[in-house]
C-alpha cells in the first residue's frame, strides 16, 4: 500500500473509532458497570476510550505509516505570542459562536440539547471531572483532528484548503451526538478557526490550551448561570 493509501486508511480509522466512542462509549460503560443513568464515575470511564484511540492512532503512524505523528514540525514562539494567540482564538470562537447560535435560534427556535442538560449536574462543583473532561477533549481532539487528520488529508489531496474543510466537517459531525444543529455548526466553526491557525502557525500546543480554556470556562459558567450552548467538547 502506498503512503497516501495508508494516510487514507488512517483518517478513516480515526474518524470511525472516534465516532463509535462518542456514540456508544457511554452505553458500553453502563453495560460493564451495571450502573444505569449518567453518573460521575460512568462519564469518567467513558473518556478513557478516547485516550486509547489516541494511542492506537499514534501506534498506527509508527508501525504502519512509519512516519512521525505530527507531519508539521512544531514551531516555537515567545511566551507573549502564546498569550495573544490563545486570547485571540478564544475571542474569535466566542464571538463567532455567539453570532452563529443567535442566527440558529432566529431561524429554527432550537431547544437546548437534552444530552447537554443531563450532563450539567455531574459537572457542578466537580472540578476534577471538569478538568479531566476538558483536558481529554482538548488533547485527544486537537492531536487527532488537527495534528493527524488535517495534515494527512492535506497530503492526500496536496491541498491545504481541502485539509482545513474536511477536518472541520468531520469535527462538526463528531459532535452530532448532542442532537442539535448548534452542537454541529459550533464545533465546525471552531474547527475552521483552529485548522486555519494550525496551517498558518504549526503549533498544536496553542490549540490544546485554547480548546481546554473554551470548555473549562463553559463548565465553570454552568455552575453559576443557565446559558444555552456553552459546551463544545
Amino acid at each position: 500500500m502506498s503512503l497516501t493509501g495508508k494516510y487514507s486508511v488512517g483518517v478513516l480509522l480515526t474518524f470511525t473509532v472516534l465516532a463509535a466512542a462518542m456514540l456508544y462509549g457511554f452505553s458500553a460503560v453502563t453495560m460493564i458497570t451495571g450502573v444505569k443513568g449518567i453518573t460521575e464515575v460512568n462519564f469518567f470511564l467513558s473518556r478513557i476510550p478516547l485516550w486509547i484511540i489516541l494511542i492506537i492512532v499514534f501506534l498506527y503512524t509508527v508501525f504502519i505509516e512509519k512516519s512521525t505523528f505530527l507531519l508539521k514540525e512544531e514551531k516555537r514562539y515567545p511566551i507573549a505570542f502564546y498569550s495573544k494567540a490563545v486570547l485571540s482564538l478564544y475571542c474569535i470562537c466566542l464571538i463567532g459562536g455567539g453570532i452563529l447560535n443567535a442566527a440558529i435560534q432566529f431561524f429554527t427556535q432550537e431547544k437546548i440539547s437534552d444530552k447537554l442538560l443531563n450532563l450539567v449536574p455531574i459537572f457542578r462543583n466537580n472540578y476534577f471531572l471538569a478538568i479531566f473532561t476538558c483536558l481529554t477533549a482538548a488533547m485527544v481532539e486537537e492531536f487527532l483532528m488537527r495534528g493527524y487528520v488535517q495534515s494527512r488529508i492535506e497530503k492526500i489531496y496536496s491541498n491545504p484548503t481541502v485539509g482545513i474543510i474536511i477536518s472541520s466537517v468531520l469535527f462538526g459531525i463528531l459532535h452530532s451526538t448532542y442532537g442539535t444543529v448548534s452542537q454541529v455548526l459550533g464545533p465546525f466553526l471552531i474547527g475552521i478557526v483552529f485548522a486555519v491557525f494550525y496551517k498558518r502557525y504549526s503549533n498544536i500546543k496553542i490549540l490544546i490550551i485554547c480548546h481546554f480554556m473554551i470548555d473549562f470556562i463553559a463548565m465553570m459558567m454552568m455552575n453559576f448561570i443557565d446559558i444555552k450552548h456553552l459546551s463544545v467538547f
